[in-house]
């Protein structure tokens, strides 16, 4: 009588899990490919802070809006631009850097019933993406922090343009820029500020308009 040795007999079993294998490992193979492709298309790029604007306007009294700024400020985000992907954004302001074109006022601003520079001198925006709204145009949905306390914030952002910086000396590295608009707006008394609010001296809503430039790094 014939004997078929184990080996044999198992081959047709073993043959078609080692190709199962072979293709799922090939598959993570892919996968890793992939996912190491598009996040070396994704750049880092740092806000350059003497091309970034941050100002606010609240309502006085009913009559008109103040205007004011933040003068010193920074920030970073990753943008992969074949996809129009955003991700990873970060902005910190300095509150004590707070201007609206009056001393007094911007005293007070920094003080104890607005900002509490002295004991929060960082006010922080973060966001992990964007939702993209068209070719140019992103929701990035994020969180504000202030006074201690987290709240969301979406900003309707452009992008207005991104390409090689005209404006690079003989002796120097020429740079690769983008360029953002973005605007939003925030509740104060989400945060706790509330100062003048009961009687209507200055208005609760905040409106946010964001200016940068930034640079690939």
């Amino acid at each position: 009588m014939k004997t078929t040795s184990s080996a044999a007999l198992a081959s047709p079993c073993s043959s078609r899990r080692g190709a199962a294998a072979r293709a799922a490992a090939a598959a993570m193979a892919l996968l890793f490919l992939l996912a190491g492709t598009a996040q070396a298309q994704a750049a880092r790029y740092e806000i350059d802070p003497e091309h970034l604007s941050i100002g606010f306007l609240v309502d006085h009294v009913g009559y008109a809006k103040v205007l004011g700024m933040f003068r010193s400020a920074r920030g970073s985000y990753s943008f992969d631009e074949s996809r129009g992907a955003l991700a990873d954004v970060r902005i910190e302001v300095d509150t004590a850097s707070v201007f609206t074109n009056q001393r007094k006022r911007d005293e007070h601003l920094k003080g104890a019933d607005f900002l509490n520079s002295a004991e929060f001198p960082r006010m922080t925006f973060t966001a992990a993406g964007a939702k993209r709204t068209g070719e140019r145009t992103f929701e990035i949905t994020g969180q504000l922090e202030l006074l201690g306390k987290s709240q969301p914030l979406t900003l309707q952002a452009t992008w207005n343009k991104s390409a090689e910086s005209p404006l690079g000396g003989m002796f120097s590295r020429k740079t690769y820029v983008m360029g953002v608009s973005a605007r939003g707006s925030f509740k104060r008394s989400a945060y706790g500020m509330n100062y003048a609010l009961a009687n209507g001296w200055v208005g609760d809503e905040v409106a946010l308009i964001i200016e940068l430039e930034a640079i690939r790094q």
